[in-house]
């Protein structure tokens, strides 16, 4: 059994294990394993240790298929204090994610920090989040969630880990870690219970706003999910970790009636 997501088979070229199963597609893979894989092709792009990724915008351009494909990263806007960085995930010739990355200049503003979220109630002594074995595919299997007392459907704070390294052999930062663990959020306090004549809601984009870099195993996240009336929800997450929060992420969803209605 791997231990890993993905395997890599050269510069440029991974192979995902069975680990990075989607929930929607047995077929495809999880968005959440892709981000952190694509969150450590940007953040060795050229790297600057003066500067640290602070924005992270996927764009979800179709089926991401398992087995093997590529990454391709670059530096599309360079700048002394600011950059704009790219990489893409291209399976069977085609690109299946895109993502983009601010990469910003460091400095000291410890006088003025603030924060205005409230942190969390930390995973330890806390239950594990039963709710999530409802969810198919390997990925989702693969996580430890503890729930904060009070989950419910639209609404609930969880945290997760994972005990597989992000790519095999090779150690990665805790803001890869993390950041490949994100796009659960859209499934911990869903709004309606997936598969059967339920709803489906896949989100198309994930957007990651990083106030500072997070540290440790264990990601939380205090999430609200809403749906519109015209087949549009969003689900948005404050991002936590043992020091409490550290960003924010959105999902826009599209929501769809399954079992064959329209």
């Amino acid at each position: 059994m791997a231990e890993s997501y993905y395997r890599a088979l050269g510069e440029e070229t991974f192979e995902s294990t069975i680990h990075t199963q989607g929930a929607w597609n047995e077929s495809e893979q999880h968005m959440a394993p892709v981000s952190g894989l694509l969150a450590h092709a940007l953040e060795t792009c050229s790297p600057r240790p003066d500067m640290r990724l602070a924005r992270i915008s996927y764009d979800i351009l179709g089926v991401i298929p398992g087995g093997t494909f590529d990454v391709r990263t670059k530096v599309l806007r360079p700048g002394r204090t600011i950059e704009l960085l790219e990489a893409e995930l291209i399976a069977g010739g085609r690109t299946a994610v895109r993502a983009t990355a601010w990469r910003l200049a460091l400095g000291s503003t410890g006088e003025v920090a603030a924060l205005e979220d409230a942190p969390m109630p930390g995973p330890d002594g806390l239950e594990e989040a039963r709710g999530m074995t409802e969810w198919p595919g390997d990925f989702i299997g693969s996580l430890d969630f503890r729930a904060v007392p009070g989950l419910r459907p639209g609404r609930g704070q969880v945290w997760i880990r994972t005990p597989y390294s992000m790519l095999e052999g090779e150690t990665t930062s805790d803001l890869v870690r993390m950041v490949g663990l994100v796009d659960t959020a859209n499934g911990i306090a869903a709004r309606v219970p997936p598969g059967g004549d339920s709803y489906m809601f896949p989100n198309v984009d994930l957007q990651i706003h990083l106030h500072r870099e997070p540290r440790g195993e264990w990601l939380g996240l205090d999430t609200r999910v809403t749906f519109g009336t015209d087949g549009i929800g969003l689900t948005s997450s404050v991002l936590h970790d043992s020091e409490g929060p550290f960003g924010r992420s959105e999902q826009i969803l599209t929501v769809r009636r399954l079992g064959g209605q329209a």
